[in-house]
């Protein structure tokens, strides 16, 4: 066995076929090992860690090869090696010498626990033999920590370095912003309005977004009226027959009897959306001032009034006349504005830390005083202000069985010059553990994150939402057939999956470094709004899928444990396997982009000068 496995490190150092795994990827090592790859184990890191590392490499590399040697020289008459391979500690319980004294059953169960264990030390064997190899193929969680010259002698990698402008929450919307720039995308067709607490610029542009917004939710509220009468506007999960619906019967409201009718509310509600018409019009480009929008009314009592309607219960009066002017205006601003049909009528907004994941230190609030003192009193030190960003929530989702879900969705890039990407066929959806309702907050009924929901393991749930909270895609078309919308997958959701990729990616291209030999699995996640239309939520996370499911590609439901093997299998056919046969199968990737190759910029650091003449008048 020794001598097999030499002679198989042999042939892989001359085929490039060493690789190194870091993190738990059993399904990429097992994966690599059939093709003939030998793994080194282990990288050296930056600085302090990679001289202590390397010391300790040395060490262990002086160890391993006199044990080695000491192992073969116990091969017995049948070339085959010992338990331990004459390692100084095996890796696992080792063998007994003396078994004499036991039972014939007894020993067939060692000699199958034997057999495992000479398999994994083969392979600690051959590790040790290609120590001193630079690996071809480099599968890690992070970057981050390795020796960045080594890096740069490695092959393929399974990073694009730099890609932080797609896979944070701060890079992917400020990409996005900058898009006008690069493309001529739609951002407001795809991604819900994204700001940078940060940044000066964008968090007055929100707070005059936020005020925006809510004078549509009143005018939405006033819709709500029928004939002159006031009615409730509180929530109540139990009279929900879809997401957002509101009462068709009155509630007790929680504001005292009595209390004002608001009648200046709704006019000023008007006064605001018709200066915003103006404003996405362009008839105030000439002007020198302030926006319009930011002056034309009392905006502290506007939203203190506008509270007590959408949140406390209280009055509202409204004229038949000013009934018709809500419809006539929120019709005309249904023509600018395609994000007006997911907004609801609370104003709900969702507060996020750049650079987290697995729904970490996310938060949902519906007044602008407390996404600004959140943002602010932020007791963690490793999020500074500028690393917060604020999203739209989508308050009017698709639901299935009253409850909200997101889809994640797979991509692969392979080059970013020219843009090269593949959209995976299958997905799978997360849902959350408790109805949905915009009454309550509360992570369990807003955040489909698996590492959020596995804490409401114990919260009530439909009987028809699966214990995991997991459905295949498959699944899902099957709902959308009994539903009356077969057609919906295949017509709106997936070009729309794939459109908002593919806008995203040409977006941030200019960002990211481009390297050949690279390659990132990414997973995107989706909302999908009531007319079936998807949102990418992930300005928030449209990241490396590495950290799908408790930071790796492990699975957490049935379904996903399928789907996580078969995406990486079906990876490594796409950027090991295509190399040497472009016919070879890819399983359920397909080509999503493929632009034509673009000449690289010269570098900035050149020395560049204008020739020419100075024009002079006759």
């Amino acid at each position: 066995q020794l001598r097999k496995a030499k002679l198989h490190v042999e042939k892989a150092i001359k085929e490039k076929k060493i690789f190194t795994v870091l993190g738990p990827y059993p399904i990429i090592r097992r994966l690599l090992r059939a093709r003939g790859w030998v793994e080194r184990r282990g990288l050296p890191s930056n600085g302090r860690q990679q001289k202590q590392q390397l010391g300790d490499q040395k060490k262990r590399q002086l160890q391993k090869r006199a044990s080695n040697e000491q192992g073969e020289a116990v091969l017995n008459s049948r070339g085959e090696a010992q338990p331990s391979l004459g390692t100084k500690e095996p890796l696992h319980h080792p063998r007994p010498h003396n078994t004499e004294d036991k039972g014939e059953e007894e020993d067939r169960k060692e000699d199958k626990e034997q057999c495992n264990e000479d398999s994994d030390d083969i392979h600690n064997f051959m590790s040790s033999l290609v120590e001193d190899q630079v690996p071809n193929f480099l599968w890690t969680l992070r970057l981050g920590g390795i020796d960045r010259e080594l890096l740069q002698r490695i092959e393929m990698v399974n990073h694009h370095p730099g890609a932080h402008a797609l896979n944070t929450k701060e890079g992917l919307c400020q990409s996005l912003k900058n898009s006008s720039w690069f493309e001529q995308v739609d951002l407001n067709s795809f991604f819900p309005r994204c700001y940078r607490l940060g940044i000066t610029e964008e968090q007055e542009a929100f707070i005059e977004d936020f005020r925006l917004t809510a004078a549509r939710s009143l005018l939405k509220l006033a819709l709500e009226k029928v004939e002159d009468r006031a009615v409730e506007t509180e929530q109540s999960p139990k009279s929900e027959k879809g997401p957002g619906r509101r009462f068709s019967h009155p509630m007790p409201s929680t504001a005292e009897s009595g209390s004002p009718l608001y009648p200046q509310l709704v006019e000023d509600a008007l006064k605001v959306c018709e200066q915003h018409l103006g404003v996405l019009g362009h008839q105030d480009i000439d002007r020198k001032t302030p926006s319009p929008c930011r002056t034309c009314i009392a905006w502290d009592r506007f939203l203190h009034e506008y509270y007590r309607v959408a949140h406390e219960g209280a009055r509202l009066a409204l004229s038949g006349e000013q009934r018709k002017q809500c419809q006539h205006l929120l019709e005309r601003l249904g023509e600018q504005l395609p994000q007006l049909a997911i907004e609801g009528t609370l104003n709900v907004w969702i507060l996020k830390p750049s650079a987290k994941s697995r729904g970490r230190g996310i938060v949902c609030a519906t007044r602008l005083e407390k996404v600004l003192e959140l943002a602010r009193s932020c007791t963690d030190p490793s999020v500074r202000l500028c690393e917060w960003v604020v999203q739209k929530y989508v308050e009017q989702p698709l639901t299935i069985f009253d409850t909200k879900f997101d889809i994640r969705q797979w991509f692969v890039v392979t080059d970013w010059n020219p843009l090269t990407a593949w959209f995976y066929r299958d997905s799978y959806l997360r849902f959350c553990s408790r109805p949905f309702s915009l009454r309550s907050l509360e992570p369990a009924r807003h955040l489909c994150n698996v590492s959020i929901q596995k804490r409401y393991k114990a919260a009530p749930l439909d009987p028809r939402v699966p214990p995991d909270r997991i459905w295949s895609h498959k699944q899902f078309q099957a709902h959308l057939a009994r539903l009356g919308r077969a057609d919906a997958w295949h017509r709106v959701l997936v070009p729309g999956m794939k459109a908002a990729i593919m806008d995203t990616l040409r977006c941030t291209q200019h960002q990211v470094s481009s390297r050949k030999g690279c390659f990132e699995l990414f997973g995107a996640d989706f909302l999908i709004a009531e007319d079936c239309q998807p949102w990418l939520l992930r300005g928030d996370r449209l990241e490396s899928t590495d950290r799908l499911c408790q930071a790796t590609m492990s699975p957490c439901s049935a379904v996903t444990r399928r789907l996580c093997a078969n995406v990486q299998r079906d990876t490594l056919r796409l950027v090991l396997d295509r190399k040497d046969d472009p016919t070879c199968s890819i399983g359920a990737f397909e080509l999503l982009y493929k632009e034509a190759a673009v000449p690289t910029l010269l570098p900035v650091k050149l020395n560049l000068m204008v020739e020419g003449c100075s024009l002079k008048k006759p």
